[in-house]
């Protein structure tokens, strides 16, 4: 090294970030327990519920379907929850019913908030003879009563799991539709909306890049406060026969088959009443507290 030549010097070390990502997303939560305690139990219960859906096959007792000749048996150690009058056992399939009764929210909350958001931001940024048209169709699904709306196209398209969803899925739009042009409206007056047009985007560009983004608040509630519903549209269907068709594993379908049974065997009847209400009580503890954590206008109540 000549006289004068600096000498070689380190690599470049970037400061410490602040905490790991992990870190920062466990304050986050601990900060919204403190804030929200019943949002947080809400979530609780339906991290419960997730778990509970996807190792059913590995917690499980026995399988849904199973057969044996202990017909409508009172708990026991062999058969927790009892058995139903096929000697299946209960707790094996109220445990498989949270997949189907995930699986099914999942789904048609997917349909739903999907197209209700393309119609929202049609219907918002477009406006004129297509608001109009858009917003007199969701007018005339909503004059029906959603339970006798969903019966009326399972009937049509027949009675399987996918019809199931897609019946579920309609009853989602015109409520996503309705909200999220709400927000819409305000989002399409703002001057980065202008200055995209100014620069000639286009308007597909404008309400899926500039728009959407900036609506996604309220469809995050929706999507959470839906799935309490859509359980409940799931279970309702299926105890009246044009649900998720039989054998597999139904909230709704094990609560009617428990109906002749109540006086005398009321475990039947249990198991799946207080499931339901708990995935529907901490979808709709978690919806709230998103929504006052997302607004700003009820964050500080």
């Amino acid at each position: 090294m000549t006289q004068g030549q600096e000498t070689a010097t380190a690599p470049f070390q970037p400061p410490a970030a602040q905490g790991s990502v992990t870190g920062r997303a466990v304050r986050g939560l601990l900060r919204f327990g403190r804030r929200k305690p019943l949002g947080a139990f809400g979530g609780l219960v339906v991290i419960i519920l997730v778990i509970t859906a996807i190792l059913a096959p590995m917690i499980a007792p026995h399988a849904p379907n199973t057969q044996s000749a202990q017909i409508i048996e009172s708990p026991s150690s062999e058969h927790a929850f009892g058995t139903d009058r096929y000697g299946r056992d209960v707790l094996s399939r109220t445990l498989y019913g949270a997949r189907i009764s995930l699986w099914v929210g999942i789904v048609s909350l997917t349909i739903g908030v999907g197209a209700g958001t393309v119609l929202a931001l049609l219907s918002g940024y477009l406006g004129g003879i297509v608001d109009t048209v858009i917003q007199r169709i969701m007018d005339s699904i909503l004059a029906f009563p959603w339970l006798v709306l969903a019966l009326a196209i399972v009937s049509v398209l027949g009675n399987t799991l996918t019809n199931v969803m897609i019946a579920i899925g309609i009853l989602f739009v015109p409520n996503t539709a309705r909200v999220v042009r709400s927000a819409v409206l305000t989002i399409r007056e703002e001057a980065y909306v202008d200055a995209a047009r100014v620069i000639g985007c286009t308007d597909w560009r404008i309400m899926f890049r500039h728009i959407l983004p900036n609506v996604m608040a309220p469809i995050i509630v929706l999507v959470t406060v839906g799935l309490g519903s859509a359980i409940i549209v799931e279970a309702s269907l299926s105890f009246l026969g044009l649900g998720t068709p039989a054998p597999a594993a139904s909230w709704g379908r094990d609560l009617a088959e428990s109906r002749a049974y109540w006086y005398n065997d009321s475990h039947l009847f249990w198991p799946p009443t207080i499931a339901i209400s708990l995935a529907v009580f901490g979808f709709n503890l978690l919806g709230d507290a998103l929504r006052d954590e997302l607004d700003p206008r009820l964050r500080g109540r």
